[in-house]
């Protein structure tokens, strides 16, 4: 196959794969900093890199799943919260292998837009690294990763924009 029959494929073979169907095996170092770094390589204007990812994995992503869950219960009126719901966030921050913030510096130097467009850009390639490499990944984006500004450490020209989980697929 040539180049672009192989880049063909990976686009027409990208899709969302959520947590439940990851493996409980872990994603190595190696295709972690691929993934990573294929996510600096997207387009953006004046280079203003706006982009900011924070991984967590281990105790910091179980910590994340606790933060989450508890946002979202004090978040909820209590004739709408759903133990479900509830279940669910910690569930799936814990069955992925790592859980990526994605959050957008906005530099002033461009268009809010383009730094938003940018970083879409960034997690594209990033969705698109992963397919390459048999690793499962979705974006999410809850209203209640507005609530994690000061886990992040988000400054006042920051946006938490959701959250990238990656897992290898089970086969």
């Amino acid at each position: 196959m040539n180049k672009a029959e192989v880049l063909k494929e990976i686009i027409e073979q990208r899709r969302s794969i959520f947590p439940k169907d990851y493996a409980e095996t872990e994603i190595s170092q190696e295709i972690m900093e691929e993934i990573l770094n294929s996510a600096t390589l997207a387009p953006n204007h004046k280079r203003t890199k706006p982009w900011r990812f924070k991984v967590f994995k281990g105790e910091e992503k179980a910590n994340l799943a606790f933060e989450m869950q508890e946002i979202y219960k004090s978040t909820q009126a209590p004739q709408v919260f759903l133990e479900k719901k509830y279940n669910d966030i910690g569930f799936k921050i814990n069955k992925a292998d790592a859980v990526v913030s994605i959050v957008v510096n906005f530099s002033g130097m461009v268009p809010e837009w383009e730094e938003i467009a940018a970083v879409s850009m960034a997690v594209q390639n990033m969705y698109l690294t992963c397919t390459a490499n048999g690793v499962g990944c979705y974006w999410s984006s809850p209203k209640i990763v507005d609530h994690l500004k000061n886990s992040l450490t988000i400054e006042e020209n920051q946006k938490c924009l959701g959250l990238f989980y990656m897992g290898v697929v089970n086969i």
